[in-house]
Protein backbone atom coordinates (compact mmCIF):
# COMPACT_ATOMS: atom_id res chain seq x y z
CA UNK A 1 0.00 0.00 0.00
CA UNK A 2 1.30 3.46 -0.86
CA UNK A 3 0.52 6.58 1.21
CA UNK A 4 -1.84 9.37 0.14
CA UNK A 5 -0.04 12.71 0.30
CA UNK A 6 -1.38 15.69 2.23
CA UNK A 7 -1.81 19.34 1.34
CA UNK A 8 1.85 20.34 1.78
CA UNK A 9 4.74 19.02 -0.33
CA UNK A 10 6.34 16.07 1.41
CA UNK A 11 7.24 12.54 0.38
CA UNK A 12 7.95 9.31 2.25
CA UNK A 13 11.48 7.88 2.26
CA UNK A 14 12.61 6.30 -1.01
CA UNK A 15 12.90 2.94 0.71
CA UNK A 16 9.12 2.78 0.96
CA UNK A 17 8.72 2.72 -2.82
CA UNK A 18 7.28 -0.49 -4.21
CA UNK A 19 9.44 -2.94 -6.11
CA UNK A 20 6.41 -3.90 -8.23
CA UNK A 21 5.53 -1.72 -9.97
CA UNK A 22 9.10 -0.52 -9.71
CA UNK A 23 9.39 2.77 -7.88
CA UNK A 24 5.77 3.66 -7.12
CA UNK A 25 6.07 5.78 -3.98
CA UNK A 26 2.91 7.73 -3.28
CA UNK A 27 -0.35 9.17 -4.64
CA UNK A 28 -2.07 12.50 -4.33
CA UNK A 29 -0.48 15.89 -3.87
CA UNK A 30 -0.53 18.46 -6.65
CA UNK A 31 1.28 19.43 -9.84
CA UNK A 32 2.08 22.96 -8.72
CA UNK A 33 5.62 24.35 -9.06
CA UNK A 34 6.37 23.92 -5.35
CA UNK A 35 5.34 20.26 -5.47
CA UNK A 36 7.26 19.54 -8.67
CA UNK A 37 10.46 21.19 -7.47
CA UNK A 38 10.30 19.35 -4.14
CA UNK A 39 9.79 16.07 -6.00
CA UNK A 40 12.48 16.42 -8.63
CA UNK A 41 15.10 17.49 -6.13
CA UNK A 42 14.41 14.18 -4.37
CA UNK A 43 14.52 12.20 -7.62
CA UNK A 44 10.74 11.72 -7.68
CA UNK A 45 8.57 12.38 -10.72
CA UNK A 46 4.83 12.22 -11.55
CA UNK A 47 3.55 9.63 -13.99
CA UNK A 48 -0.09 8.63 -14.32
CA UNK A 49 -2.86 8.18 -16.87
CA UNK A 50 -6.05 10.13 -17.42
CA UNK A 51 -8.60 9.31 -14.72
CA UNK A 52 -5.97 8.20 -12.18
CA UNK A 53 -4.79 10.17 -9.15
CA UNK A 54 -1.35 11.76 -9.37
CA UNK A 55 1.18 8.96 -8.88
CA UNK A 56 4.78 9.66 -7.83
CA UNK A 57 7.70 7.40 -8.77
CA UNK A 58 11.34 6.82 -7.87
CA UNK A 59 12.50 3.63 -9.64
CA UNK A 60 15.53 1.57 -8.68
CA UNK A 61 17.83 1.41 -10.57
CA UNK A 62 17.73 4.80 -12.29
CA UNK A 63 18.86 5.48 -15.86
CA UNK A 64 21.21 8.46 -16.19
CA UNK A 65 23.33 9.95 -18.94
CA UNK A 66 26.46 11.97 -18.17
CA UNK A 67 26.38 14.77 -20.77
CA UNK A 68 29.89 14.24 -22.13
CA UNK A 69 29.37 10.46 -22.31
CA UNK A 70 26.68 10.58 -25.02
CA UNK A 71 27.48 7.94 -27.64
CA UNK A 72 27.35 9.56 -31.07
CA UNK A 73 27.36 6.86 -33.74
CA UNK A 74 29.10 7.31 -37.07
CA UNK A 75 25.78 7.78 -38.88
CA UNK A 76 24.50 10.28 -36.31
CA UNK A 77 27.75 12.25 -36.50
CA UNK A 78 27.33 12.46 -40.28
CA UNK A 79 23.84 13.84 -39.79
CA UNK A 80 25.13 16.39 -37.28
CA UNK A 81 27.93 17.50 -39.60
CA UNK A 82 25.53 18.01 -42.48
CA UNK A 83 23.34 20.22 -40.25
CA UNK A 84 20.23 18.72 -41.76
CA UNK A 85 18.13 20.25 -39.00
CA UNK A 86 18.05 23.71 -37.53
CA UNK A 87 18.23 23.24 -33.76
CA UNK A 88 16.69 25.80 -31.42
CA UNK A 89 15.86 26.02 -27.72
CA UNK A 90 12.70 27.22 -26.00
CA UNK A 91 10.97 28.60 -29.10
CA UNK A 92 8.13 26.06 -29.32
CA UNK A 93 7.76 24.44 -25.91
CA UNK A 94 3.98 23.98 -26.19
CA UNK A 95 4.32 22.41 -29.64
CA UNK A 96 6.98 19.98 -28.42
CA UNK A 97 4.76 19.08 -25.48
CA UNK A 98 1.83 18.37 -27.79
CA UNK A 99 3.97 16.29 -30.13
CA UNK A 100 5.33 14.22 -27.24
CA UNK A 101 1.77 13.69 -25.97
CA UNK A 102 0.46 12.49 -29.33
CA UNK A 103 -0.37 8.76 -29.50
CA UNK A 104 2.46 6.60 -30.84
CA UNK A 105 1.81 3.97 -33.49
CA UNK A 106 0.90 0.70 -31.78
CA UNK A 107 1.43 2.22 -28.34
CA UNK A 108 -0.86 2.84 -25.37
CA UNK A 109 -2.55 6.14 -24.65
CA UNK A 110 -0.41 9.06 -23.59
CA UNK A 111 0.61 9.67 -19.98
CA UNK A 112 1.09 13.38 -20.76
CA UNK A 113 -2.42 14.30 -19.66
CA UNK A 114 -3.93 17.79 -19.95
CA UNK A 115 -3.06 18.34 -16.27
CA UNK A 116 0.55 17.36 -16.92
CA UNK A 117 0.75 19.62 -19.97
CA UNK A 118 -0.58 22.56 -17.98
CA UNK A 119 1.91 21.88 -15.17
CA UNK A 120 4.97 21.77 -17.42
CA UNK A 121 3.82 24.81 -19.40
CA UNK A 122 3.76 26.67 -16.11
CA UNK A 123 7.25 25.42 -15.27
CA UNK A 124 8.41 26.63 -18.68
CA UNK A 125 6.93 30.07 -18.04
CA UNK A 126 8.90 30.15 -14.77
CA UNK A 127 12.16 29.18 -16.51
CA UNK A 128 12.49 25.64 -15.11
CA UNK A 129 11.28 23.56 -18.08
CA UNK A 130 12.94 23.68 -21.50
CA UNK A 131 12.56 22.34 -24.99
CA UNK A 132 15.11 21.53 -27.67
CA UNK A 133 13.60 21.57 -31.15
CA UNK A 134 14.69 20.33 -34.56
CA UNK A 135 13.30 22.26 -37.52
CA UNK A 136 13.43 21.47 -41.22
CA UNK A 137 12.08 23.82 -43.87
CA UNK A 138 10.17 25.72 -41.20
CA UNK A 139 8.50 22.59 -39.78
CA UNK A 140 9.01 21.16 -36.30
CA UNK A 141 10.22 17.61 -36.98
CA UNK A 142 11.62 16.49 -33.64
CA UNK A 143 12.58 17.52 -30.15
CA UNK A 144 12.51 16.89 -26.43
CA UNK A 145 11.60 18.61 -23.20
CA UNK A 146 12.51 18.37 -19.55
CA UNK A 147 13.39 20.28 -16.40
CA UNK A 148 16.69 21.95 -15.54
CA UNK A 149 17.11 22.14 -11.77
CA UNK A 150 20.48 23.02 -10.34
CA UNK A 151 22.93 21.26 -12.65
CA UNK A 152 20.70 18.29 -13.46
CA UNK A 153 18.46 18.01 -16.51
CA UNK A 154 15.45 15.80 -15.86
CA UNK A 155 14.42 14.46 -19.26
CA UNK A 156 10.71 13.90 -19.76
CA UNK A 157 9.95 12.92 -23.35
CA UNK A 158 11.11 13.20 -26.93
CA UNK A 159 9.60 12.73 -30.38
CA UNK A 160 10.70 12.48 -34.00
CA UNK A 161 8.84 12.97 -37.24
CA UNK A 162 12.00 12.45 -39.30
CA UNK A 163 14.86 9.97 -38.87
CA UNK A 164 17.40 11.02 -36.22
CA UNK A 165 15.57 14.24 -35.29
CA UNK A 166 15.20 13.35 -31.61
CA UNK A 167 18.79 12.06 -31.47
CA UNK A 168 20.05 15.33 -32.92
CA UNK A 169 18.08 17.23 -30.27
CA UNK A 170 19.57 15.05 -27.53
CA UNK A 171 23.10 15.46 -28.91
CA UNK A 172 22.74 19.24 -28.84
CA UNK A 173 21.28 19.16 -25.35
CA UNK A 174 24.13 17.00 -24.06
CA UNK A 175 26.74 19.30 -25.61
CA UNK A 176 25.09 22.38 -24.11
CA UNK A 177 24.83 20.81 -20.66
CA UNK A 178 28.43 19.60 -20.76
CA UNK A 179 29.62 23.10 -21.61
CA UNK A 180 27.58 24.52 -18.74
CA UNK A 181 28.90 22.06 -16.18
CA UNK A 182 25.81 19.94 -15.66
CA UNK A 183 26.39 16.68 -13.81
CA UNK A 184 23.84 14.39 -15.42
CA UNK A 185 20.68 13.90 -17.43
CA UNK A 186 18.02 11.88 -15.63
CA UNK A 187 16.44 9.50 -18.15
CA UNK A 188 14.04 8.03 -15.56
CA UNK A 189 13.18 4.64 -17.10
CA UNK A 190 15.53 2.21 -18.83
CA UNK A 191 15.08 1.68 -22.57
CA UNK A 192 17.31 -0.06 -25.09
CA UNK A 193 17.31 3.13 -27.17
CA UNK A 194 18.75 5.26 -24.37
CA UNK A 195 21.26 2.57 -23.39
CA UNK A 196 22.53 2.60 -26.98
CA UNK A 197 23.14 6.35 -26.64
CA UNK A 198 25.39 5.94 -23.61
CA UNK A 199 22.96 6.08 -20.70
CA UNK A 200 23.59 3.68 -17.82
CA UNK A 201 21.73 2.35 -14.83
CA UNK A 202 22.80 3.38 -11.34
CA UNK A 203 21.37 2.34 -7.97
CA UNK A 204 18.71 4.71 -6.68
CA UNK A 205 20.75 5.50 -3.57
CA UNK A 206 23.68 6.59 -5.71
CA UNK A 207 21.39 8.69 -7.90
CA UNK A 208 19.75 10.49 -4.98
CA UNK A 209 23.15 11.10 -3.39
CA UNK A 210 24.27 12.74 -6.63
CA UNK A 211 21.14 14.91 -6.58
CA UNK A 212 22.15 16.29 -3.20
CA UNK A 213 25.30 17.56 -4.90
CA UNK A 214 23.97 18.64 -8.28
CA UNK A 215 20.32 19.63 -7.91
CA UNK A 216 20.84 22.46 -5.42
CA UNK A 217 23.72 24.35 -7.04
CA UNK A 218 23.28 25.96 -10.41
CA UNK A 219 22.01 28.91 -12.41
CA UNK A 220 18.66 30.49 -11.56
CA UNK A 221 15.66 29.46 -13.65
CA UNK A 222 15.56 31.33 -16.95
CA UNK A 223 14.54 30.77 -20.55
CA UNK A 224 17.38 29.48 -22.72
CA UNK A 225 18.51 31.59 -25.66
CA UNK A 226 17.01 30.45 -28.97
CA UNK A 227 20.48 30.05 -30.49
CA UNK A 228 22.12 28.53 -27.39
CA UNK A 229 23.22 25.49 -29.42
CA UNK A 230 24.23 27.22 -32.63
CA UNK A 231 27.74 26.72 -33.87
CA UNK A 232 28.62 23.41 -32.18
CA UNK A 233 31.47 21.69 -34.02
CA UNK A 234 30.64 18.04 -34.76
CA UNK A 235 33.86 17.13 -36.58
Amino acid sequence: MIPWLGAEPGFPPDERALSEPNGLLAAGGALTPVWLLAAYRRGIFPWFSEGEPILWWTPDPRLVLVPDELHVSHSLRKTLRRRRFQVKADTAFAEVLRACAAPRAGGPGTWITPAMRAAYLRMHELGWAHSVECWRDGRLVGGLYGMAIGRVFFGESMFARETDASKVALAHLARLLAERGYGMIDCQMTTAHLLSLGAREVPRARFTAALRQWAHDGPPPQRWAEDAMRGFDWH
